[in-house]
């Protein structure tokens, strides 16, 4: 159904929550953006969303908190989307609220494995009195997939053209690639691939804390006074997930302060600066190797996420892709801040119209599923 939508989105880089009032036709007519708001993630909700990406005390009972403090914060950018728009909360046909992903091990230890993101999306249709679309990952864990990523046909949808092969990159806390090929893609998304690089802006961020004091490396500022450390790159790289062939997802479950950690064992002489900038490059060299390995012939990257403003990630990343256009998604009118958000409210708009939204090509499950569980208002 064509109407307004909202998107929300917390992703792992814990920077905020970022939120889109989209106007949405009937598919593939792509959405337009009608406002965009941003609320910072409070200090303690953001170390209590780290603490729980592993076992802890009482973990079930503060998980449960956490996801109702998200939920204020959800209502809040819910609240600045509609006055900025001047729109009321009945005109509003779906919120889609993605939550925040702590856990993420598809596939493992039993064959099914499971995928947590808090979330508390009763509350959040309470509060609002807007229908929210939530859960949209176990669905595809369930028909055998990854549960991710689940961007790839919004991103054909908004993105995609076929007079020419092109890449989105999407570099958040872990960063994930959609490849769009040159022509049209078949109906199932037979011929679109995604899958996950590693990590985009989680363990950059987490140095750049430690050491600076700062959430994040301002435009790649600190990194770039910084020398990669070519022995501490080459043991990053012999990370098993990036040899991994897709459908492949991945998270802080595997790339954390304990998997830095361990690398940096063996180089204790190396400057925090130069760890910046070899972590940076390490970004930077995944994101590229990933579109090289899996669709060489592209010759036009476009970024979006919180790397999108990194500077020095940028440069690094098209110096590792000679002969590519890389570019953001602001050049399709779309602020990278804003994209995943609207892929959210995209994916609320198929599931109320009982679409499927899933490709079994990108995630690896048995076959297209409807994606999310709805909350009436």
């Amino acid at each position: 159904m064509p109407g307004l939508y909202i998107g929300l989105m917390s992703g792992t880089s814990l920077d905020g929550v970022d939120g889109v009032l989209a106007e949405l036709g009937a598919s593939p007519t792509k959405p337009k953006v009608r406002a965009s708001a941003h609320i910072p993630m409070p200090q303690a909700l953001r170390l209590e969303f780290l603490s729980l990406n592993s076992g802890g005390q009482d973990e079930l009972h503060r998980a449960a908190l956490a996801a109702n403090a998200l939920v204020g914060l959800y209502a809040q950018v819910v609240g600045q989307l509609l006055a900025s728009f001047g729109a009321e909360s009945a005109q509003v046909q779906a919120i889609g609220a993605h939550g925040q992903t702590v856990r993420h091990q598809p596939q493992a230890f039993d064959g099914v494995g499971y995928t947590v993101q808090l979330n508390q999306a009763a509350l959040l249709a309470e509060r609002c009195g807007i229908t929210v679309v939530a859960d949209f990952r176990s669905r595809d864990l369930a028909a055998g997939g990854q549960g991710a990523p689940l961007v790839p046909p919004f991103h054909l949808a908004v993105f995609g053209d076929v007079q020419e092969s092109r890449a989105v990159l999407n570099i958040g806390g872990i960063s994930n690639i959609t490849l769009l090929p040159e022509g049209p893609v078949q109906a199932g998304g037979t011929g679109l691939l995604g899958f996950d690089c590693g990590p985009g802006n989680a363990l950059m961020d987490a140095w750049c804390e430690r050491h600076t004091g700062a959430a994040y490396d301002d435009q790649g500022r600190w990194a770039a006074k910084g020398q990669v450390d070519a022995g501490l790159l080459m043991a990053m790289q012999h990370e098993p997930f990036f040899r991994q062939a897709s459908p492949k997802s991945t998270g802080r479950d595997l790339f954390n302060a304990t998997w830095l950690g361990q690398h940096l064992a063996a180089f204790t002489a190396c400057a925090p600066a130069d760890v910046q900038a070899t972590l940076t490059e390490l970004t930077a060299w995944a994101c590229a190797q990933a579109l090289s390995d899996a669709a060489g012939n592209t010759r036009r990257l476009i970024v979006c996420g919180g790397g999108a403003r990194n500077v020095f990630l940028m440069q690094r990343l098209a110096a590792w892709l000679p002969g590519v256009k890389v570019s953001t998604t602001q050049d399709w009118g779309v602020a990278p801040s804003d994209v995943e958000a609207l892929a959210f409210a995209w994916l609320a708009q198929q599931a109320m119209q009982g679409k499927p939204a899933s490709v079994p090509a990108v995630t690896g499950a048995r076959g297209a599923r409807i994606l999310g569980a709805i909350y009436r208002a």
